[in-house]
């Protein structure tokens, strides 16, 4: 059986009234104690002004210097002036002691005429006025002592006063209709409040329960997980409030809690706040985010006419692009990276080979200079090469000259930072790849065993300069002026003679120049220059 769930009014009234009584129990507490001490330093003040009224009764030093009465007589004699007193200042008790400590006045009459052993009576005999507050009979009393003085300034006596102090119990019970009166007060009114509270809460929450909101919202989040588009929302504040599954696996993003946070944190490059900038929807958009190709619709989120966020609904174009960059010679990757997976296992079979020889040292060596290579030539990609693409494009051609006994080196000065207007990184990938390629073929018929490559890529803020030059077999003048037909090739084989006759028309789309200096039996060196 389902258990009943509270709605949101009960809560929040209940919440209200624990709230309202544990306050009142508080406060409670504090005024009482409070009027605790108010009361006992009335009632100090007021036991002292007894005291020393009584004491100043002009009959009193007369009856207790009497030597012909004794101590019953005297009792007898004060018994109505110390009642009426007693009476008129509603004290508790009005003890007059001789100065032998002698009870000529108390409430239990058994006392009266009997010898005090009170210990904190000693100042009172020494002329000192004080009050004290001692638990006796009667409960707890504030105690005022007052000594009795004669015309002569002599001391004969000494009168002390009780008051009963009120408890705890006594001061609720005298403010028990105030006290009943203010909490049905504050119930009643806490509770309305509670009501009309929770109510405008629920119209706020579209007349929705939490429990119904959490719901809601677990639905929400399985829904965008489940689409197969990945979803990114932010607030004005580019804060992330939906970032799903698809979007994680699309964009490679690996973090598990990622909203809350903002969204540079995440994407630096997500081209999203934009939105919330311009607020205008852009419809398939291609980008590049987080290094994946996507395809994006991007559109600010209104509530009520007021922009509050942006979303981000998306493809990956990845495997798209892919087919694409296959049909502008970017497959040259795949043949490098297979050529790269067949020099890895040649280094595997070298290193197995030494430890099989017991060479360890050797072999540790061989693969410590393998690391150091590789690093040092990515770092310098990295670094140098802004265009991931193009970083690739060369560190394979490096591997695939090593493959065919070629050394490719790079010049160490080269950098790209941007391509020209007119170029996209495909052209760039023809181009080069093209040139590289050539001299690999020239390289491969050249019977010297010293095979070298030279690449540079020198760039300003003017132009950008391709330099590829290599020690093969060259040309000669009647080549160099064919070399740009379509068809011609100085191999013989399929496949070849349309390389440089494509770089020729990517040239001319790009306004750039291109040089070509050959000698048979010496090499080539090919310079292409664009206007940035």
């Amino acid at each position: 059986m389902e258990r009943k769930r509270v709605s949101m009014t009960g809560k929040i009234t209940a919440l209200t009234f624990f709230i309202i009584v544990f306050s009142f129990l508080i406060s409670g507490l504090f005024v009482i104690n409070n009027i605790l001490n108010s009361e006992e330093e009335r009632i100090t003040e007021q036991a002292m002004l007894v005291a020393q009224t009584v004491g100043k009764l002009p009959e009193l030093p007369v009856v207790l210097e009497a030597q012909q009465l004794t101590n019953k007589q005297k009792a007898a004699t004060l018994k109505k002036t110390v009642r009426d007193v007693r009476t008129t200042n509603k004290a508790d008790y009005i003890v007059v002691l001789t100065m032998d400590r002698v009870r000529l006045s108390h409430p239990k009459e058994a006392l009266i005429g009997v010898k005090s052993q009170s210990n904190d009576l000693d100042d009172a005999f020494t002329e000192h006025y004080y009050t004290t507050t001692a638990k006796g009979d009667l409960g707890t009393v504030v105690r005022a002592f007052v000594p009795v003085m004669n015309n002569k300034h002599e001391q004969v006596g000494v009168v002390l006063v009780g008051y009963q102090l009120p408890t705890f119990v006594d001061i609720v019970a005298n403010l028990r209709n105030e006290i009943m009166f203010a909490t049905c007060l504050s119930l009643l009114f806490g509770t309305w409040g509670a009501f009309l509270l929770s109510r405008r809460m629920k119209r706020e929450l579209l007349d929705y329960e939490p429990h119904e909101i959490a719901k809601l919202y677990i639905e929400r989040s399985e829904t965008f997980n489940a689409m197969h588009e990945g979803v990114i929302a932010i607030d004005n504040h580019f804060i992330v409030t939906i970032f799903n599954t698809k979007a994680k696996q699309i964009l490679g993003v690996t973090d598990d809690d990622l909203l809350g946070q903002n969204i540079y944190d995440i994407l630096p490059d997500s081209r999203l706040p934009e939105i919330l900038d311009f607020n205008q929807p852009i419809y398939n958009k291609e980008l590049l985010i987080n290094q994946h190709t996507i395809l994006s619709n991007r559109v600010p989120i209104a509530v009520e006419g007021e922009t509050v966020g942006a979303i981000a609904i998306f493809q990956d174009r990845t495997d798209v692009k892919k087919l694409a960059e296959e049909l502008t010679g970017v497959k040259e990757f795949v043949q490098a990276l297979r050529i790269q997976n067949h020099e890895h296992k040649n280094k595997m079979h070298t290193v197995a080979g030494l430890m099989q020889l017991g060479n360890y040292r050797e072999a540790l060596q061989y693969i410590q200079g393998v690391k150091e290579e590789q690093d040092q030539l990515q770092t310098f990609l990295h670094e140098r090469i802004q265009n991931q693409n193009l970083a690739g494009l060369l560190l394979s051609k490096v591997n695939h000259g090593k493959e065919l006994g070629i050394i490719v080196e790079i010049d160490d000065q080269s950098s790209l930072e941007y391509l020209p207007q007119a170029l996209d990184f495909q052209d760039f990938v023809v181009l080069l790849g093209n040139l590289i390629e050539n001299s690999f073929d020239a390289l491969q018929l050249s019977p010297s065993d010293d095979k070298e490559l030279l690449i540079s890529i020198d760039q300003n803020d003017q132009v950008l300069t391709i330099l590829v030059e290599d020690n093969g077999i060259g040309m000669s003048e009647a080549q160099l002026a064919r070399i740009f037909d379509n068809g011609f090739t100085t191999k013989n084989s399929q496949n070849h003679g349309i390389g440089l006759y494509l770089i020729q028309d990517i040239i001319k789309k790009a306004q750039g120049t291109i040089e070509v200096e050959s000698t048979p039996n010496a090499g080539t060196s090919i310079v292409v220059t664009f206007e940035m």
